[in-house]
């Protein structure tokens, strides 16, 4: 199976022969990739070299030229550094454009913290109108990048990751959807942690909806699942910082009485190296840590 980031560089390769109003703007990264699409498009395919902040510069300036520019580098390079630049190139500017990031959280961990991104959604949070998808399988990130490219001007990030669920799941469009039903409490699975929460929930009397597009908030969906049961009581497990969600839950459930977990990456920087694997379990995102700390949670039967 291919990669996300593999499936980025053939559905985009593909679109741009499409659709001239696409423009792609890289920073050196992913550039091997494309070069047989820079070949074919050379005005619409543009590598910048190692400036992050000109990367986003140079997509805003596209935007306001009339053409829908998808940028792409690490997630830590492409909202962090340049955060300034996507909050006035776009926000401020009125205009549209797709952010696409590689490395998610800890996906490079032999990069250290340099290339590690878990505050990426939080700090969009600080944005207005930011569509935010979390795709948890490349079958699912080939949709949602279809999607984002033909989304108007509109302001979208896809957030990229080499973790992967085994399968991929129908529901790409926007909101939450149910994989399962249960009583007790609801478990709010975010793209490729899902197949961690289904075992860790394996036997558990919850209901477990799946996000892949995370920003807007679905509320109608988390309201309607928490209020199924005797207790509102939800999980939420994001692949990025910790609490990301916290706040739009807490307000989707504002007349209700009920509690909310925010599970996912911790705020300690984790200097050692190590996996993909070992950096998951040391966030307490494994099926056994997330089985000890949603059944810790959630309030036993009456």
């Amino acid at each position: 199976m291919d990669t996300m980031r593999e499936r980025f560089i053939t559905v985009t390769s593909k679109m741009l022969d499409e659709d001239p109003r696409l423009a792609l703007v890289l920073a050196e990264i992913t550039m091997d990739g494309f070069r047989p699409a820079r070949q074919r498009h050379p005005d619409r395919v543009v590598n910048v070299g190692i400036r992050e902040q000109l990367l986003v510069g140079v997509g805003g300036g596209l935007a306001l030229a009339g053409l829908r520019p998808i940028m792409h580098t690490f997630a830590s390079f492409l909202v962090e550094r340049p955060f300034e630049q996507v909050k006035l190139d776009f926000g401020h500017q009125g205009t549209g454009g797709v952010l696409v990031s590689a490395s998610a959280s800890y996906d490079w961990p032999a990069g250290g913290f340099t290339h590690m991104a878990p505050g990426d959604v939080a700090l969009l949070d600080t944005l207005d109108g930011w569509t935010v998808h979390v795709p948890g399988h490349p079958d699912e990130a080939e949709a949602l990048l279809r999607a984002a490219y033909a989304a108007g001007d509109d302001k979208v990030y896809v957030r990229l990751s080499a973790q992967s669920n085994a399968e991929p799941r129908p529901a790409t469009g926007p909101g939450f959807h149910t994989v399962r039903e249960g009583r007790a409490g609801v478990v709010l699975a975010v793209g490729p942690l899902l197949d961690n929460v289904l075992a860790a929930t394996e036997g558990l009397d919850v209901t477990v909806l799946y996000g892949t597009t995370v920003r807007p908030f679905d509320d109608a969906v988390l309201r309607a699942a928490a209020g199924r049961g005797p207790a509102a009581d939800v999980v939420l497990v994001e692949p990025y910082l910790a609490g990301t969600s916290t706040a739009a839950a807490n307000d989707a459930l504002a007349d209700l009485p009920h509690r909310v977990l925010g599970l996912g990456v911790g705020r300690a920087e984790l200097r050692r190296y190590g996996t993909i694997a070992e950096h998951t379990a040391a966030h307490g995102l494994d099926p056994r840590s997330l089985r000890e700390r949603i059944s810790a949670f959630l309030r036993p039967a009456a």
